[in-house]
């Protein structure tokens, strides 16, 4: 099994996180597909998860994220939003330029989302552990922001869902200070309704019918609305083909702006979800300054409930 040393504040406080979800010996109709730019579980030749780092893509992302049963629970590049990569992490703007809507022709930002040193490794347990460094900048320009990003991947238990660690380490090493921005909210100058959104997101398999937004505090009804909240954890579930499944994700403690800020869109067409940890207010990095940010993102069947996530942020 890969092991990885990323911890939470309030759950997982000495242990690896491999020993928080129970897990199931090797199986045999399970392999591992890699290509030059993407890595995938299969089980019985259907994709349970993949990994994608496309040259033809703005931003790298997991599609699908699947149960092990072949439920899809992702979409990417919908129509109404094609610069949405089912599980991706994009900041909104950088410095005032955005780095987050994508030309619907050239499927390119106006700023430059860049990823090298790319190292896949696979065991067989079916566990994964993924590696690169990214860097951001305005077209034609240098880098302002680095990121080291380190994804762990467990193997799926005998339930059919998994959990994927994502860890991003930020660095503001160019000669000025870096600006992460947003959309203004509603109560702000030029504020929109739909503003706060950047950061990891996930947008959902829109086919999923009876969805609930749960948080470890409260479920929430939504209807035709927008979202924001702040708490540890969010699950975002629904019905597919008879079927409950969703994905849930804790944020660490040790986040900025802790508890997390989340921002939820959902109508008709949309099902997306985010900790947007500069929902409420934008964030300066100062030059030569870090941070880093960590969450647990479970892919899970069944609703979850307060208590389920209660549960998943305070085990061992």
């Amino acid at each position: 099994m890969i092991k990885t040393k990323f911890v939470f504040g309030i759950f997982c406080l000495s242990a690896l996180l491999s020993s928080c979800t129970a897990i199931v010996p090797e199986q045999a109709n399970r392999k591992w597909v890699k290509t030059d730019n993407s890595v995938a579980l299969t089980e019985n030749d259907t994709v349970i998860w993949q990994f994608n780092y496309r040259d033809d893509k703005a931003k790298p992302f997991f599609h699908p994220l699947s149960l092990t049963d072949g439920t899809v629970l992702t979409e990417a590049w919908p129509d109404d939003h094609p610069w949405h990569h089912a599980l991706w992490f994009s900041w909104k703007y950088i410095n005032g330029v955005n780095f987050w809507e994508e030309d619907r022709k050239t499927g390119k930002s106006k700023g430059q989302t860049k990823w090298s040193n790319v190292k896949v490794t696979t065991a067989k347990d079916n566990s994964a552990k993924i590696e690169m460094d990214l860097t951001y900048n305005h077209t034609g320009q240098a880098p302002i922001l680095s990121e080291k990003r380190s994804i762990y991947v467990s193997p799926p238990d005998n339930q059919g869902g998994y959990y994927i660690d994502f860890v991003s380490k930020f660095h503001a090493y160019s000669e000025m200070d870096v600006k992460l921005d947003r959309t203004p909210l509603p109560d702000e100058k030029n504020g929109q309704p739909w503003g706060g959104y950047a950061g990891l997101s996930v947008r959902l398999n829109g086919s999923g019918k009876n969805w609930a937004v749960t948080t470890e505090k409260q479920k929430f009804e939504l209807t035709d609305q927008c979202l924001r909240t702040k708490a540890m954890s969010m699950d975002y579930s629904g019905t597919f083909n008879g079927t409950g499944a969703g994905i849930a994700i804790i944020a660490s403690p040790k986040n900025i702006n802790s508890p997390s800020p989340w921002y939820v869109y959902e109508n008709n067409e949309m099902k997306f979800f985010s900790p947007a940890v500069i929902c409420n207010k934008p964030f300066t990095l100062q030059t030569g300054k870090k941070f880093k940010l960590s969450y647990r993102i479970f892919v899970h069947p069944g609703y979850w409930t307060a208590e389920n996530l209660n549960l998943k942020i305070k085990e061992p």
